[in-house]
């Protein structure tokens, strides 16, 4: 054994695990024997669990001298993540942190692989979705929602070469995971897994994906709620802007488009008596440009984007000249073969031109210009 011993921390977040908490810890630690230049310790973050999860494991401290609990309320998995990454790094000095469920999903034989791995790179993930990996035992709900989640965060989230962003099992070195400062993210529930990986990329992380079998879970049930995944879309947008303050911008750029756009097809079609079908093009083109005016001058003004003005204008148009086409398409469709009130349709157009909108500026017009991350022996393509 080396004198440079390095610490590794394994952050096991719980809630009712009292059936499979003895299993995966002492898997866990049969991995020290192969560790020679490592130290393990695991670290438990229990959401007060009413099965008596904490019990166990301090039950268990005896035997496992390197096994330490915190106890809390419960929050949801990035809440019980946070508490428990800044407690490891400013307490037990770790210099690699392991995420991994505690329900035997994750198989804890793995880690000395990952540990190899991660001397030449920022972060290892356990990956699901590339070659070798597999969820054999995913329901097809569950699974459409895991491809549809990963999808939406590589395509929206600018992490587009890594495969499988959502994954819970990582391997993370101490000096970029204090560089993102997981205990200011928003998130409390199981997007904190996305947030992080994002801001990993946005770090420049170099980041290494090697591929897992997802296994059945020992006992229990899933703890992946309703309101987590309504947390988790909802965060979509505010993990690619970043903060809070972008995206509340963002949000009353977007509202005040709206708000030009009625007002000018109503200004057309009620007082001037103009065709709806002459009303609506004009009324996008408004708020088109109101947006990108708003957007350039006060939304991303202390983004460094090395355009010109006049290409980000261009490249603007572009992107709501297509989401505009979309939105009067189907405003038409719902107005003629729907036949439903055209103030309606006008709402519904710009709710899906949004999206059309969001996503081709947000990666091409004001696409922020930083490092390409090494990822999977490459560079990340896009931010």
């Amino acid at each position: 054994m080396s004198n440079n011993i390095k610490n590794i921390c394994v952050v096991l977040p719980t809630y009712n695990e009292a059936g499979n908490i003895h299993s995966t810890l002492e898997k866990i630690f049969l991995n020290q024997t192969m560790l020679h230049d490592y130290k393990l310790s695991v670290l438990v973050v229990d959401d007060n669990s009413p099965d008596n999860t904490a019990e166990l494991v301090r039950s268990l401290m005896p035997k496992y001298s390197r096994l330490n609990l915190m106890s809390g309320e419960k929050k949801g998995l990035g809440d019980a993540y946070k508490r428990g990454i800044d407690y490891a790094l400013k307490n037990l000095g770790a210099d690699l942190i392991i995420q991994m469920d505690a329900d035997g999903q994750h198989d804890p034989g793995l880690i000395p692989k990952f540990i190899g791995l991660a001397k030449n790179y920022d972060v290892v993930i356990g990956s699901r979705f590339v070659e070798g990996g597999s969820t054999p035992y995913f329901s097809s709900y569950r699974l459409l929602l895991s491809k549809l989640g990963n999808f939406l965060v590589r395509y929206l989230g600018a992490a587009y070469v890594i495969r499988d962003c959502t994954s819970g099992y990582r391997v993370i070195k101490r000096e970029i995971l204090v560089k993102c400062q997981p205990s200011s993210f928003p998130t409390r529930g199981y997007s904190f897994q996305s947030w992080l990986i994002c801001e990993l990329l946005r770090q420049g992380a170099t980041i290494k994906e090697s591929p897992i079998i997802f296994a059945k879970r020992e006992t229990g049930e899933s703890k992946l709620s309703l309101a987590d995944q309504l947390e988790f879309f909802l965060n979509i947008v505010r993990i690619r802007f970043n903060n809070s303050e972008d995206f509340i911008k963002y949000c009353l750029v977007g509202l005040s488009g709206v708000i030009v756009n009625l007002g000018v097809y109503y200004y057309l079609t009620r007082f001037i008596s103009f065709p709806i079908t002459l009303s609506s093009p004009i009324a996008i083109e408004a708020s088109i440009i109101s947006n990108f005016f708003l957007n350039n001058f006060w939304t991303f003004k202390a983004r460094p984007v090395k355009k010109s003005f006049q290409t980000r204008l261009l490249n603007f148009h572009l992107v709501a000249g297509v989401a505009g086409i979309i939105n009067y398409l189907l405003f038409l469709a719902l107005v003629y073969l729907v036949n439903i009130y055209d103030i309606l349709a006008v709402l519904l157009g710009i709710a899906i031109g949004i999206i059309f909108n969001y996503a081709g500026n947000s990666l091409w017009t004001f696409r922020k210009e930083i490092k390409k991350p090494l990822v999977n022996g490459r560079e990340n393509e896009k931010e």
